[in-house]
């Protein structure tokens, strides 16, 4: 069901509350943001609101604060820097309910930018407390939902509010349906998928899911591991998801019965110890020393990798190839990236880490499209409903 936008309400003169992801990385003990991505990506809704003469209420949490203030999670390091980005004054409310939202709201003139402090100082906010959503409703007259990043949460922010106010989604929400929607329901083929990260665990419903979409399914990352051993082979020290071994097996048999092409690593860079000093080497998967540890996928895995995407309109990649934290085992991931960057095709990076990644490598804006949303945009890819977006209201 499509959703009404902010292209569908009339904001001239109004009160509009924006659920903005502002959840941003911090450099520990300097107050300083790391990276500011997340604040960019709402821009285009807030300017358009502003073109509007909207009064633009921002809320947004920042960290775990777990229903306790914690001076550290403050949103002012935020608010400075939406200011400098949007070349205007953006005030801060000391709280997100309460007096003191209330009279920050009550001083506002058309065309002004108010963020609220950090929703999660009130534990309310999680719990999607119907008094919590009834107060922050009222500070305005609509609601933008623009932080698909929490969209996969119930919150009083998300679907609570929502109850009391026309809800409608911003830009950066309208986007992150369309290309990962388009990607489910109708890509351009052939379609590939690259899944990566530590774990099988985590991607099982995934994996389940973008199985029964896809032309190719290539598997990279810790959980290649799994799926070796499904297969017999000798993996050394790496962690192997015992209980995990029947469903890595059963999803390469239904990948031959269905006529996915899965394709697993066919060499990989192993090293003696897990770390980022270690002592490194690329073997075949056939040859894994016993005491070794799989780190990364190997040059030859790249290169068939690469074979299978070049043929690809539409690729979306969920999770890094290796162990990227540590360069000397990165350049599986930095690889692919590369690739992706240079097709001649949708390519969609699934947040979480490999967005990260792409972000670091200065590649992001060659890719179609960047997820904001890491857990939010997982769960979308395994075919879940998200609440965030359930809660707006529908085009029809």
């Amino acid at each position: 069901m499509k959703k009404k936008t902010v292209r569908d309400i009339a904001p001239e003169g109004k009160r509009v509350l924006v659920r903005v992801d502002f959840n941003v990385p911090m450099v520990p003990g300097s107050g300083e943001i790391s990276d500011d991505s997340r604040i960019r990506a709402s821009l285009p809704t807030i300017k358009y609101l502003l073109d509007r003469r909207a009064k633009v209420i921002l809320s947004s949490h920042l960290g775990r604060p777990d229903g306790k203030i914690v001076e550290e999670m403050r949103l002012a390091p935020v608010a400075r820097r939406l200011s400098e980005l949007l070349g205007r004054p953006v005030r801060t409310a000391s709280d997100s309910i309460g007096p003191e939202a209330e009279k920050a709201v009550s001083a506002m003139n058309e065309g002004d930018v108010l963020l609220l402090e950090n929703l999660r100082f009130h534990p309310e906010e999680e719990k999607n407390d119907a008094e919590f959503a009834r107060a922050l409703a009222g500070l305005a007259d609509l609601y933008v939902n623009d932080a698909f990043g929490t969209a996969h949460r119930a919150h009083a922010s998300t679907t609570g509010v929502t109850r009391y106010l026309p809800a409608v989604a911003g830009f950066l929400m309208e986007k992150e349906l369309e290309f990962l929607g388009r990607a489910l329901s109708e890509p351009a083929r052939p379609f590939a998928s690259i899944v990566g990260g530590a774990k099988v665990g985590d991607k099982m419903k995934l994996l389940e899911n973008i199985l029964k979409k896809v032309d190719c399914l290539l598997i990279g990352g810790g959980m290649c591991s799994t799926f070796l051993k499904a297969l017999s082979y000798e993996v050394g020290k790496s962690t192997v998801e015992e209980d995990k071994l029947e469903f890595a097996r059963g999803l390469i048999d239904k990948s031959k019965r269905t006529g996915v092409k899965l394709v697993l690593p066919s060499d990989l860079v192993v090293a003696d110890r897990f770390d980022r000093e270690a002592a490194a080497r690329t073997v075949s998967v056939a040859d894994i020393p016993k005491s070794w540890y799989v780190m990364d996928i190997g040059p030859q895995t790249v290169k068939d990798f690469a074979a299978e995407l070049r043929k690809c309109r539409t690729v979306v990649w969920n999770g890094p190839m290796g162990v990227f934290e540590f360069n000397k085992f990165r350049s599986g991931t930095e690889s692919i990236a590369r690739e992706l960057a240079d097709l001649n095709a949708t390519t969609i990076i699934g947040g979480g880490s490999t967005a990260q990644a792409v972000e670091e490598l200065g590649l992001a804006e060659r890719m179609s499209h960047v997820s904001t949303g890491g857990g939010a945009s997982l769960e979308f890819l395994e075919g879940k409903t998200l609440p965030g977006v359930a809660a707006l209201n529908d085009k029809d």
